[in-house]
């Protein structure tokens, strides 16, 4: 049969009914629907798979647990983190629970009874008879203020920075790399001894050369990803719509980047914490009687030998602090990452 000779059937708009409309090869249309599901936003869909991570959600439950230590461990403790007891110096740690364990003696002699001695110290006390356990959430204080300023240091400075120098481009962004390369090419041991000759070594001096330093890497980041996304179809349409720069930055590109940012302030707060440990740890960080991290460590080094506890209960804290941040930041670019959903 020719093409000619066959027609199709063409029915007038009085011939339609119902069976015209009917979908082909689906047996039973309700549960083929019932296989759809329903979209989720990708902000819940990358919590739903942060969820998953056993050891994200770990280091978040660490970090929770140490936030609320560092809020109640000198309150509980019944000291402050300046008084100093004399002829308390250099207990050894006894804690009730666990007297198997710290049990207040110190090579064979207990501590407690010879120098007759009711209270108990949980993680036992400094040269100058302090609570170390006060000392200690004390310091931690100063860690998580130093992680707040990171994180306020990387959105103000940073994202606005990269984000600026990416979308307008040309002699803008020229000026503005060359600049972030002048700043990337001065150490970090060099800015901050110079503001320790203007001033006094301590939190003034630490924030300060996080706002000249901290907030480079992020920058860079939210700079590649601004020019991933300018060039995008829904960008261009909002141009057309008549959408000015900072309209497009605020409303279109900063939510497609939100992610990208989240994951590198979560990896910035660890290298931030870090960053104060060791400049305490040199001497260039809180002064006495004010307590951080790297000043209690650096106590604690000196006494190693001799007095173990001031020098094991920081580095512990510590130590949990850079694993659990690191954890959630793991976690969160595997969240957001879409090329790790299939795992």
């Amino acid at each position: 049969m020719s093409d000619k000779e066959f027609q199709y059937p063409v029915k007038s708009r009085e011939e339609l009914s119902e069976k015209d409309f009917e979908h082909v090869g689906y047996l039973n249309l309700p549960q083929q629907e019932m296989f759809q599901g329903t979209g989720i936003s990708n902000l819940k869909d990358a919590a739903l798979r942060f969820a998953k991570n056993k050891g994200a959600v770990a280091g978040l439950v660490m970090i929770t647990l140490i936030l609320v230590m560092s809020i109640l461990g000198p309150m509980v403790s019944g000291y402050k983190y300046n008084t100093v007891h004399k002829g308390w110096n250099n207990l050894p740690p006894r804690m009730p629970a666990l007297t198997s364990v710290f049990d207040g003696t110190e090579k064979g002699v207990d501590m407690y009874a010879k120098k007759n001695i009711r209270q108990n110290f949980w993680f036992g006390t400094d040269e100058l008879g302090r609570d170390l356990f006060t000392r200690v959430w004390e310091g931690t204080r100063v860690s998580f203020v130093i992680a707040f300023v990171a994180v306020m240091i990387d959105m103000m400075f940073g994202v606005t920075y990269g984000m600026i120098s990416g979308y307008f481009g040309g002699k803008t962004d020229m000026i503005m790399q060359r600049f972030l390369e002048i700043i990337r090419g001065i150490p970090n041991l060099v800015v901050v001894t110079l503001f320790v000759l203007v001033f006094k070594p301590g939190m003034i001096t630490i924030i300060l050369s996080l706002m000249i330093t901290g907030w480079i890497n992020m920058s860079l980041v939210v700079r590649s990803q601004v020019l991933k996304y300018k060039e995008q179809e829904f960008v261009l349409a909002a141009k057309v719509l008549g959408a000015g720069g900072f309209t497009i930055l605020s409303r279109e590109v900063l939510p497609n980047i939100l992610g990208q940012m989240i994951v590198m302030t979560m990896f910035s707060i660890p290298n931030a914490i870090f960053y104060e440990a060791f400049l305490a740890f040199v001497g260039l960080g809180l002064r006495e009687p004010f307590a951080s991290l790297g000043s209690l460590i650096n106590k604690g080094y000196n006494s190693m030998l001799t007095h173990l506890h001031l020098l094991l209960f920081p580095v512990i804290v510590l130590a949990l602090l850079m694993l659990s941040f690191n954890l959630i930041a793991d976690g969160l670019r595997d969240a957001f990452d879409p090329k790790m959903k299939g795992f």
